[in-house]
């Protein structure tokens, strides 16, 4: 039982690789970013030069902004991975 798409797949192949290419570089991006977190980009410095909660509450934008900048200037290559593999899942359709 195939189970309809909820948005509208585009036509165009181009269109459609464009938004599969979003797709996987967006995935990067938040892979990056929690890895980024993990790795303690952005954590709160000790002692009088930390920013408080303040600091806290936007280091994840930080983290993520590194990260989309990241993917935009090649990323580690996990969205080139993710971009065949939908696409050649939406070819078999």
């Amino acid at each position: 039982m195939d189970i309809p798409p909820v948005l509208p797949v585009p036509v165009d192949p181009a269109a459609k690789d464009a938004a599969l290419r979003r797709a996987a570089q967006a995935l990067e991006a938040t892979f990056l970013a929690e890895m980024l977190n993990a790795a303690g980009l952005g954590a709160a410095r000790e002692g009088l030069g930390g920013g408080g909660a303040g600091e806290d509450h936007f280091a994840s934008f930080l983290s993520r902004e590194h990260a989309r900048i990241m993917v935009e200037g090649g990323g580690i290559g996990l969205s080139e991975s993710i971009f065949n593999a939908l696409k050649e899942q939406a070819d078999d359709r």
